[in-house]
């Protein structure tokens, strides 16, 4: 018989002898928020952590934090100064926010990014199809929720902004197919794709 069980990130700390953190209420979102912006964590400040664990010769959390300070004795402190700056720019940012700001944010993200980055979809679609004189469809939404946004001829493709490539996010959102890339400039659309 099958079983599936859930480890929660407080008891899989707990699992491996550590304890777990604990911070009020949305601030660990701020400060991903912050630290995404100043990149702090990155490899550059902190080092390649998916290399160091497999270097680290110890089993425990206090083990490792030993043995991690001992090989990169600045980095929390790096991390900290780059992340608190750019918590300091969202503090001064914030005060800035008013809820008419928060409704044409929203009227801007549902007219005219909504609409566009759609349009802008269904003209590469037909755009490249016509250049590769094959056919191509928009994604149905079960299709969507696997991350593809169309098809040309029968090969599955995802659309994305140029500044996607660039991007680390959270959501870790799985793309199938074909990448297509486009930049929006003041003449049009610049469009990368390999198919």
């Amino acid at each position: 018989m099958k079983r599936k069980i859930k480890i929660k990130n407080a008891e899989l700390v707990n699992l491996l002898g550590g304890s777990a953190g604990s911070f009020p209420k949305y601030t660990t979102q701020i400060i991903n928020l912050a630290n995404q912006n100043a990149q702090g964590t990155r490899a550059k400040v902190v080092g390649q952590m998916s290399e160091l664990i497999q270097e680290f010769p110890g089993k425990t959390l206090d083990e490792w934090i030993a043995w991690y300070s001992l090989k990169h004795p600045d980095s929390i402190d790096r991390a900290t100064e780059l992340t608190y700056a750019a918590l300091q720019n969202l503090a001064e940012a914030i005060q800035l926010v008013d809820k008419p700001m928060v409704r044409e944010w929203v009227k801007d993200l549902v007219h005219q990014k909504t609409f566009a980055g759609l349009k802008f979809q269904e003209a590469i679609l037909k755009r490249i199809a016509e250049l590769l004189d094959t056919s191509y469809r928009l994604s149905t939404p079960e299709e969507e929720s696997k991350g593809i946004d169309g098809f040309i001829g029968d090969k599955p493709v995802s659309i994305k902004a140029a500044t996607y490539k660039s991007k680390t996010t959270t959501a870790q959102e799985k793309l199938q197919g074909a990448m297509i890339y486009y930049d929006k400039k003041k003449d049009g659309l610049s469009v990368e794709f390999d198919l």
